[in-house]
């Protein structure tokens, strides 16, 4: 484990918690609680494909999926700080909040897929070029 997987991991990781979990309190205010999910999904979606594809220095699949399993550890935070402090009628867990854990699961897999795959197709069109 290098220094640069655990802050990549984890420094990334919290940072995109943390704004996750500032966008719901500004938004709780102005939004009714029910579609607060569906409002940061797409901003936190976008925010962590970029973060994948720009801040985090991986050079392997396997750094990825360390960055899955990690992330799964900050899962704590939400469930600490989120949903102790929104106390929805209905419940916290819905459609929403299920859909953006699957994404954040599963995004560090396609992106180290995606780019596992762009690093064969360059090696390919490199032996070609020859």
């Amino acid at each position: 484990m290098t220094k640069q997987l655990y802050k990549d991991a984890f420094g990334w990781g919290f940072i995109l918690w943390f704004i996750g979990y500032l966008l719901g309190i500004m938004l709780f205010t102005v939004v009714p609680i029910s579609i607060i999910g569906w409002i940061i999904m797409p901003i936190g979606t976008i925010i962590t494909i970029w973060v994948l594809l720009k801040k985090v220095k991986a050079d392997s699949f396997q750094y990825y999926a360390f960055l899955l399993l990690s992330g799964r550890s900050l899962l704590l935070f939400s469930i600490i700080f989120s949903r102790q402090s929104v106390q929805a009628e209905d419940g916290y867990y819905k459609l929403d909040v299920y859909l953006y854990y699957t994404l954040t699961f599963i995004l560090p897999l396609i992106v180290g897929l995606a780019e596992k795959l762009t690093r064969r197709l360059i090696l390919l069109r490199n032996k070609w070029a020859k």
